[in-house]
């Protein structure tokens, strides 16, 4: 498609109205029909916004990784996949992740993962904890380690993750007997990203996944998947 790939290679920029039906049709010497055919695809692609009023028209819309994310994210939600392969690729890709972490991660950043990782361990040690508050802290901690790397795909990748499912997470988190376990393993992850021990931290991503089995084997997934699903 002619259009969109002038948008892609830059040719069109983004805020950049689109010119009128008539010298589109003009320009790539094709019928009415088929610029409005057109046009309608690539606004359900997200590449374009069309805005009404006087200054109305096609634009080209910019791209960011929420909205990349958020397309992702709603894909995962309707496909469902069952849980060993989640997390089989979520372990996969978390150990990825905390090798270019610890490289690539400034100490600040590595300190400010250790206490936000403690102050979800904290949360997670209450009676009743908030597990809206705490799957938050959770998805918020997974992007920062993820941003730690400096893989822009890594990170696009986690934010699509984040917003489309954790891998069944939430079923330690909402297990009595396995949240504060599941919440001391961040902490104790994120402690060895911060002191350089890289085995040590790979260890602790492959026991929070063991814990995770052993949950979902004991309880199934949780009863509420669709409904927590719905709610992130």
């Amino acid at each position: 498609m002619q259009i969109e790939a002038a948008i892609v290679d830059g040719r069109l920029m983004s805020g950049e109205r689109l010119p009128s039906e008539r010298v589109m049709q003009s320009q790539f010497g094709t019928g009415r029909g088929v610029v409005r055919e057109a046009i309608k695809i690539l606004k359900q692609k997200g590449l374009l916004e069309v805005r009404k009023g006087s200054k109305g028209g096609a634009y080209v819309r910019e791209l960011d990784v929420s909205n990349v994310s958020e397309s992702l994210g709603l894909f995962l939600k309707q496909h469902p996949i069952e849980p060993e392969k989640l997390i089989e690729f979520r372990e996969t890709m978390d150990r990825t992740i905390t090798k270019l972490a610890l490289a690539h991660g400034t100490r600040k950043e590595k300190e400010e993962l250790l206490e936000e990782a403690m102050r979800l361990e904290i949360l997670l040690r209450e009676d009743e904890p908030d597990l809206l508050v705490t799957s938050e802290m959770d998805r918020q901690l997974n992007i920062m380690l993820a941003r730690m790397g400096r893989n822009p795909l890594f990170e696009w990748v986690m934010h699509a993750l984040q917003m489309g499912f954790s891998s069944h997470d939430y079923a330690l988190y909402q297990t009595p007997g396995f949240r504060e376990r599941a919440a001391a393993n961040w902490s104790d992850t994120a402690r060895a990203l911060r002191d350089g021990q890289l085995m040590l931290a790979l260890g602790f991503i492959s026991h929070h996944y063991i814990l995770l089995r052993q949950c979902i084997a004991e309880n199934g997934t949780a009863s509420q998947d669709a409904e927590f699903l719905q709610e992130d």
